[in-house]
């Protein structure tokens, strides 16, 4: 191949194809480091509330209070996106929650971190909610899977990375925190510095607020609130599990970073799956290995096949919110996109408050069986409702297709009779035209003649081919048998 054939090979790209590949970047870096600087803040203040003797109940509470700012500023994003702008949002968002973790960094009162947790959620939202709208903006379709599974893997690798900083500068004094701080600040950076690439955010189409995106998908919704409740609960609860189990901390603790890294590892597979496969049937089966893990759990956790079970399970369960955002990329555009992006940060934040709770419940009044059994009933109630919205959407090609073929057998059947019907009159014609007058008289049929007149006057006697017959009852000479 020359050189000449090369570059036209390489300048022939599909519109749909084209990847604009700095402004994703750009993107997924953005939400990364965002990811790292969250990711050390929940161990990070919890090891130093629990050495301060802190009750655990109120470090749950405390550490609920992030989640908690996820749900209250949701509401607010699309019409603070289109007021201030995308990026000088997530600009600011990042100086203000690297300010609120200096504000932690400095003081040492429980009760005053909560609030400030609570704004470091409010600053944070924006970040992953204009992030992901950008990336699904920007993303073709044929290959919305393999980037949103890459993005999703990322950022769980993001979120493990944290955690794992914490064993090279410790828990104590103010380097944990200079991390996180510079982690944020460093956002902004990136967002600053790939502004002039990125998409503006949508105007077009019906502003939809967040409550109003529920009545427009609320399966999609549900799918959210599993997925962030499935993820909550295994790493608040799993250690509590595995304890009641007698398996020693070590273990359970390198069982969570096994889970972690199937979260991390298997979604750009899943995104390719649901390239290949669609995302609706890509999230049913998801939810029916997730719901398999639940119940293989209680027999296989004291044998070695709990790793490639949990290893599996961390990357199905994520898998269903990889799906949720193909689907919403799929579904939604313009302004209802913000919304939908907005509506998941809520619901992720709901998920997040309720499920361990509830899940703690569940074990202390069926004992340790209650974290399967809870997990196992979430992903039934989605697989439940994916099988369901298939048939209705079966239900709802099948039964128009069925209608118009039964239509197209009627005219088909129509057209069959006509055309026999046409068939027999040749032949009847072709009987009468061997009759003679007087048989023709019998008959009560008279033939005449048919004539052409000419633009001169002039009349023609037509050929035999156009003689017509017409029948006179009253002509006839009742000759029957």
């Amino acid at each position: 191949m020359t050189l000449d054939r090369q570059f036209q090979r390489a300048a022939v790209v599909h519109p749909e194809d084209w990847i604009p590949w700095g402004a994703m970047a750009g993107i997924i870096a953005t939400v990364t480091v965002f990811a790292v600087a969250q990711g050390l803040t929940y161990p990070l203040l919890s090891f130093i509330l629990e050495r301060r003797g802190t009750t655990p109940g109120l470090i749950g509470v405390s550490a609920a209070m992030t989640p908690l700012g996820f749900i209250v500023s949701a509401p607010f994003l699309p019409a603070l996106a289109r007021r201030v702008g995308g990026a000088q949002l997530a600009i600011l968002c990042s100086v203000l929650a690297a300010l609120t973790l200096i504000a932690i960094a400095w003081t040492e009162d429980v009760w005053a971190w909560m609030p400030l947790r609570f704004l470091l959620g409010v600053f944070a939202n924006p970040l992953y909610v204009l992030s992901e709208t950008w990336l699904i903006s920007i993303t073709p379709a044929p290959r919305r899977g393999r980037i949103m599974g890459l993005y999703s893997s990322i950022v769980s690798g993001g979120f493990a990375i944290g955690p794992l900083s914490l064993g090279l500068v410790g828990t104590h004094g103010l380097p944990p925190f200079v991390i996180g701080i510079v982690a944020f600040l460093l956002c902004g950076l990136i967002v600053l510095a790939v502004v002039p690439r990125l998409p503006k955010m949508p105007h077009d189409g019906e502003v939809t607020s967040v409550g109003g995106f529920f009545a427009l998908a609320p399966l999609l919704l549900f799918a959210v609130f599993t997925a962030a409740a499935f993820e909550q609960i295994l790493l608040s609860l799993f250690a509590v599990y595995g304890a009641t189990l007698g398996s020693a901390e070590e273990r359970i603790a390198s069982l969570i970073t096994c889970f972690i890294a199937g979260n991390a590892v298997l979604q750009i597979l899943l995104g390719r799956v649901a390239e290949q496969f669609g995302s609706t049937r890509t999230m049913l089966l998801c939810s029916l290995a997730s719901l398999a893990g639940c119940l293989l759990l209680p027999s296989i956790f004291n044998t070695w096949l709990i790793w490639p079970l949990v290893f599996v399970w961390g990357g199905v369960s994520f898998g269903i919110y990889t799906m949720t955002l193909i689907q919403l990329g799929e579904r939604f555009t313009g302004q209802i996109l913000i919304a939908g992006n907005a509506a998941f940060a809520l619901v992720w934040g709901i998920g997040g408050i309720v499920g361990s709770p509830a899940t703690g419940l569940a074990m202390q009044l069926i004992g340790h069986q209650g974290l399967p059994s809870t997990l196992g009933l979430l992903c039934c109630v989605l697989t439940v409702l994916l099988m369901a919205g298939r048939q209705q959407v079966k239900t709802e090609i099948v039964k128009p297709l069925g209608d118009g073929l039964l239509r197209l057998l009627g005219r088909l059947d129509t057209l069959a009779t006509r055309w026999r019907i046409w068939g027999g009159s040749l032949a009847i014609r072709g009987e009468i035209d061997d009759l003679s007058e007087g048989q023709l008289l019998e008959l009560g049929i008279g033939r005449v003649a048919r004539r052409e007149r000419w633009l001169d006057g002039s009349e023609t006697w037509l050929p035999m081919d156009y003689i017509e017959y017409r029948i006179h009852p009253e002509g006839s000479s009742g000759g029957g048998p």
